[in-house]
């Protein structure tokens, strides 16, 4: 039987060979597509799984909500005091640690080059993280002054593994060390929210004491912290205990005469390892995370694509019911029951499905490597083994043939044979589908619509994010970092100068906030007339970062170097008489327009000439008065996700992180000029330049990847979409033989007939639009809201996406309809 069945059916498919196509191509597609969105959603949930004790270990995060407006944000980073405070508090902490402070610089053959993904650690790293080690083991950081490397760093230094016992020179804080490797633990593979290459064993409390602020404060986040849990520890029930012990360990401080506890605007939480990448602070970590919300929306896609498939299945099988309807009656006459026909046509459906999925299969196995890179994650397709896809691929195979299959079944296997036979229905129309076929097609147009609008509405978003204005000149500017290193000190101001005077260069300036740094510094200061304090961006700069930057001021003026009143720099390490000096003195501030806005004041003019009061030691003097003496426009430092910081601006030379310098002509004879300068003047620091706009295109990569996706995506729905109408209309046209030589002998015209084609298929065209538009307009417009500078959403995407639609499927049934059209009437009526 099971054999009569598997030959009915091959002969069936190649009986039909469009039939076959369609059905192979299009459920290979969408089988493809759901193969490759199940590895990718497969990959971001294995963030971290490889870790051992990953469901022992949790990174300590801190979410800031301002008590006073709705500035916020969620840091995968925590105070360094925390650490100290978790293992005091709570018994059930196994171990702890905390990696962070300055970057790590290592110096080989004289030339100073930074470490990539280097990590300053303490010496409970390795037994809180269990990297796998391929030399050493987890007392290899124990002491200061030892380090760990990543085998590929090894090499990339060495040029071998075998490197225990040998040393490397760092230069960690301006200061210069030799440390001596003690362990190689095997290359973080890229499903890892922690990129390290390499780990330095430092003393922190004798590395900041300088700095007692790094180790104290409870609002200083420079690093991570990271815990491991005794087994069998509720973390739930820790994390409902984080608002008492935050209230027990942070003491409050006083602003302005008040009483201010920083504890009241942070939350602290435990997240497992495994959690970090997908979860609530994606964007402040060692590498960027995801969201749940893009993996379900591609996830959802693609099980679209599939349905679309089975639609055709569905489709095709009930418009060919008539050719098959005699083959039904005569095996219920010969004795076949209901179930053993329902059993054939599934078992067919399922036939199909298998040879799809082998055809997807070599698709994904060709593709994934371009897939893998696109979305740059380490894609593996393995058949078996606890990641295995055999039993998932099973499970499609038997789900599409099921969901194909189950209703032709049913429709097929009804038939009655006295009717069939007494009637001679071998070419009869398929009774009663006319209305799901229709349905099904306006599905598939629905689907394709809202793709195409969302294609737009993200590809539209994407230009309006690279060509607004950000406030400043971003062509002809190149940004280093480093130059805030101890290691340049003093020396930062010859170098600046210096880097002004290579050929080519027009300008240079330094700042503490540069483009897309990642950089967030945050205070609190007193505006005459409030009640409440006013959270304020506060940054450094020198007086060349404006005319650098090209920003102009909308009133008042900007910093100026023969202007020893605006300079609020002071001696470093710090000079307690210096410092007292300046805060008794004051100082003289620049502010942006969103933070006139958010002090309060009438205008930019109005803002010019008040004095606000800022808080600093006490005892330097407890608050200081700075008085505005400019206001420039919102300049955006950060992408369009980011709202525009209210920011004041500080001349500190000190308080600086990058240096930027503005050039004309070809960027690469500059760049090398400035490197000669750099090496000239800080052999010690390691140069790290890049373009503004290289900048710009890595921080809007994944919007481009997104709007590429779903671009693919629409496209591969069109194309399913069109031959499922192509092979409808095909089925339809042979059907309606008869009908359309009667009318042509009836005096009607070709384009009359195609006409009549036409609009039959074009009609569902017409009605998907009504399920798309709304659809797609909530998608888009919740889309959009997570941008702070965004298009408007105008009908012009909606209104384009149905006329192309509408166009693609009139040009996919017109030339069919034509030629049906043409067709002599003799050669449908000579028998009649």
């Amino acid at each position: 039987m099971w054999r009569n069945y598997l030959t009915v059916g091959l002969r069936a498919l190649a009986k039909n060979r469009t039939y076959a196509f369609i059905n192979l191509f299009g459920l290979a597609v969408g089988l493809a597509a759901c193969l490759l969105i199940l590895l990718y959603v497969q990959y971001e949930r294995s963030y971290d799984q490889w870790l051992p004790d990953a469901n022992r270990t949790y990174q300590f995060q801190v979410y800031y909500q301002s008590k006073t407006n709705s500035d916020k944000f969620d840091n995968q980073g925590a105070p360094y005091v925390t650490k100290a405070a978790l293992l005091k508090d709570f018994p059930q902490i196994e171990s702890a640690t905390y990696t962070g402070g300055p970057q790590l610089t290592l110096l080989k053959d004289g030339q100073a080059t930074q470490v990539e993904d280097g990590r300053l650690v303490d010496n409970g790293f390795l037994d809180t993280v269990s990297l796998p080690m391929a030399q050493g083991g987890r007392n290899a950081l124990s002491r200061p002054g030892t380090a760990a490397v990543s085998e590929a760093e090894a090499v990339k230094i060495f040029g071998t593994t075998n490197i225990i016992g040998r040393t490397i020179t760092l230069i960690v804080g301006g200061k210069k060390a030799d440390y001596r490797i003690t362990g190689v633990f095997r290359d973080l593979p890229k499903n890892s929210h922690m990129a390290v290459r390499m780990l330095a064993r430092a003393d922190f409390p004798s590395l900041f004491a300088e700095n007692n602020g790094f180790l104290t404060s409870w609002g200083w986040t420079s690093g991570y912290v990271y815990v491991k849990l005794r087994p069998g520890t509720d973390v739930a029930a820790l994390n409902s205990q984080m608002d008492a012990w935050k209230k027990r360990n942070i003491p409050d401080d006083t602003f302005n005469g008040q009483k201010h506890n920083p504890g009241d605007e942070r939350t602290f939480k435990l997240v497992s390892a495994p959690d970090v990448h997908l979860g609530r602070a994606t964007n402040s970590g060692m590498t960027p995370g995801n969201d749940t919300q893009t993996i379900a929306t591609f996830a959802v896609i693609a099980l679209l694509i599939l349905a679309m498939a089975c639609i055709n299945f569905t489709n095709l099988a009930t418009a060919r019911a008539s050719q098959r309807a005699r083959e039904v009656a005569l095996r219920k006459v010969l004795g076949a029951t209901r179930r053993q026909l329902m059993i054939q046509f599934v078992g067919e459906s399922v036939l199909l499905a298998t040879i799809a999925m082998l055809l997807a299969l070599a698709v994904v196995e060709i593709v994934l490597p371009w897939f893998g890179s696109f979305l740059d994650a380490d894609l593996k397709l393995r058949y078996f083994g606890h990641d295995g896809l055999i039993l998932p691929m099973i499970g499609l195979v038997l789900l599409v043939g099921a969901a194909g299959g189950l209703y032709p079944a049913f429709y097929l296997s009804r038939f009655q044979p006295a009717r069939v036979l007494k009637a001679n229905k071998s070419a009869a129309d398929a009774e009663g589908s006319g209305r799901l076929r229709s349905a099904l097609v306006v599905i598939q147009f629905a689907v394709s619509i809202g793709l195409i609008i969302c294609t737009a509405v993200v590809y539209a978003q994407n230009v309006y994010a690279r060509s607004l204005d950000p406030g400043y000149k971003r062509a002809g500017l190149i940004q280093m970092e480093g130059i805030g290193s101890r290691a340049i000190g003093e020396q930062g101001d010859a170098l600046t100068r210096a880097i002004a005077q290579v050929p080519g260069v027009e300008s240079a300036g330094r700042t503490q906030i540069g483009v897309v740094t990642g950089q967030t510094s945050t205070t609190s200061v007193v505006v005459p007339g409030r009640d409440q304090p006013v959270d304020m961006g506060v940054y450094g700069v020198d007086a060349g970062f404006f005319p650098t930057m090209g920003i102009r001021p909308v009133a008042g003026r900007l910093f100026e170097e023969n202007r020893p009143a605006d300079d609020m720099t002071t001696p470093r390490p710090e000079d307690p008489a210096a410092e007292k000096a300046l805060v008794a003195r004051g100082g003289h501030i620049v502010i942006n327009e969103a933070g006139v806005k958010r002090m309060g004041f009438k205008s930019a003019q109005d803002a010019i000439g008040k004095t606000i009061r800022y808080g600093v030691k006490d005892e330097y003097g407890g608050m200081m008065n700075l008085t505005i003496i400019g206001v420039i426009g919102d300049v955006r430092f950060r992408t369009v996700r980011t709202a525009v910081e209210p920011t004041m601006f500080l001349l500190d030379r000190h308080s600086v992180g990058w240096l930027l310098a503005r050039f004309h002509g070809d960027p690469r004879p500059v760049r090398d000029g400035i490197e000669r300068v750099w090496r000239r003047y800080a052999p010690d620091v390691s140069f790290d330049s890049i373009l503004a706009d290289e900048v710009i295109a890595r921080a809007y990569q994944r919007l481009d990847a997104r709007a590429q996706m779903f671009g693919l995506f629409a496209v591969l729905a069109v194309v399913i979409g069109c031959l499922g109408l192509f092979g409808l209309a095909a089925f339809t046209a042979e059907r309606r033989t008869k009908e359309i030589g009667i009318r042509k002998v009836l005096g009607a015209r070709t384009i009359d007939i195609a006409r009549l084609l036409v609009w039959q298929f074009t009609r569902p065209v017409v009605i998907a639009n009504i399920i798309a538009w709304p659809v797609a307009w909530w998608l888009m417009r919740e889309f959009l809201n997570g941008y702070d500078a965004r298009i408007a959403l105008t009908p012009v995407p909606f209104i384009g996406a149905s006329l192309l639609a509408l166009a693609i499927a009139v040009l996919t049934i017109g030339a069919h309809a034509f030629r049906v059209a043409r067709t002599n009437p003799v050669h449908a009526l000579r028998y009649e």
